[in-house]
């Protein structure tokens, strides 16, 4: 008989320990813009790599069902080691720009085998309570992410060498897929699919509450990603205007985009009163009200007031992930149900490649104060069609 928390807690830990590899390149972007004479839109185009590999490999993964013909575990292993080895390889010192695109898509296609299946693996030991597991899982992507920001941050005293970052990453990433190896099996409620059923991934869209849920998400994630890459740019910008100002800019994109960690958790608690769709589409508001209200909070000249703002914003702007992602479990079939998960994972993760394409290009054409205005049509479109939709 297993241990639901034990288990809960194990998956967490993993899956932090593994998505720290996401931003790896984004927590040392000016160390390996200065080594290896990189360009100003390399941050842009480092995190989109990332994004299009994991776009390919959940493409993949999709279509061949690989989450529910295999073993999760063994899937988020072997995913886990290759990860670790693609993020070393920015290590090398002949790398050129395209070699570092090369290893961030690469690292990308690998976390492919980590959040969807992840989140596969945790389906498949909560029946009940789904909101609340996903909620930490989630959680533990977004504290993850915002890690090699936090790792950065001590740099600034060099306590730690940038090539320091990436060696820690990929050790981490590689303990948290033999933990999942070595402890987590396959969960009690898996149903694997016999049947190799390559249009799976396209049939979960004929259910118009899954349809919904994933509308729902697709909105969310034009947000969320591009809030996240651009929070240090922000920052940055903020500090050349007020010279008087001396940031850890590091450390407050850690604080910025890993409180969503607790949202995330929160939310599955909150959940548990008001339901998923309900909390799933309140968080989705404010997010698109911040990034409405985002202009007048980057302008005025208090620090504290942009930082409260930039931390509400962390809050709501990932706390309905985890909801979404559980109407998308709930609402597909069981044999599907890590198909249907990577497959709305995919388009989730394309949709954040345009959306921060589109705030690179304008970022030298307007004011970075008014760059976030453009991702509210996001949350706008995404809450009408979830409701619509329904």
């Amino acid at each position: 008989m297993y241990n639901s928390r034990r288990v809960l807690s194990l998956i967490v830990f993993a899956q932090f320990c593994c998505t720290s590899l996401w931003f790896a390149g984004n927590g040392v972007m000016d160390d390996l813009r200065r080594t290896f004479d990189l360009d100003l839109s390399a941050l842009a185009h480092l995190t989109s790599a990332v994004q299009l590999g994991f776009i390919a490999g959940t493409l993949i993964f999709a279509f061949l069902s690989i989450a529910d013909r295999f073993s999760p575990s063994k899937v988020f292993f072997y995913s886990a080691i290759f990860g670790a080895l693609f993020n070393l390889g920015m290590l090398w010192e002949n790398n050129s720009a395209g070699g570092l695109l090369a290893l961030r898509f690469l690292t990308g296609f690998s976390l492919a085998g980590i959040y969807p299946v992840g989140m596969k693996i945790a389906s498949d030991y909560y029946k009940n309570g789904l909101g609340t597991a996903l909620g930490f899982l989630v959680g533990a992507l977004v504290v993850g992410t915002a890690f090699p920001h936090l790792l950065k941050a001590l740099t600034g005293n060099e306590t730690l060498p940038w090539k320091l970052v990436l060696y820690i990453t990929s050790a981490l990433a590689a303990v948290g897929g033999t933990i999942i190896l070595l402890l987590v099996p396959d969960g009690p409620y898996r149903r694997p699919m016999l049947i190799r059923n390559f249009s799976a991934f396209i049939s979960v869209f004929k259910l118009k509450d899954f349809r919904a849920a994933a509308f729902g998400y697709f909105g969310h994630m034009w947000e969320l990603y591009a809030f996240w890459a651009f929070v240090p740019i922000i920052l940055a910008m903020y500090e050349q205007r007020h010279p008087h100002l001396s940031m850890n800019i590091s450390l407050m994109s850690f604080i910025i985009i890993g409180c969503g960690g607790i949202s995330c958790a929160a939310g599955g608690y909150i959940s548990r009163r008001f339901g998923s769709k309900r909390t799933a589409a309140t968080a989705l508001f404010l997010s698109g009200l911040c990034c409405l209200l985002s202009p007048l909070f980057i302008l005025q000249a208090s620090v504290e007031i942009l930082l409260i703002f930039l931390i509400f914003w962390g809050f709501a702007v990932v706390a309905d992930s985890p909801l979404f992602s559980t109407l998308v479990a709930k609402n597909a079939p069981e044999e599907a149900r890590g198909t249907a998960l990577t497959i709305v994972n995919s388009i989730g993760f394309a949709i954040t490649i345009l959306s921060i394409q589109l705030l690179n290009s304008l970022a030298s054409e307007i004011h970075p104060a008014y760059l976030y205005l453009f991702l509210a049509p996001g949350p706008i479109a995404g809450l009408l069609l979830f409701f619509r939709t329904k």
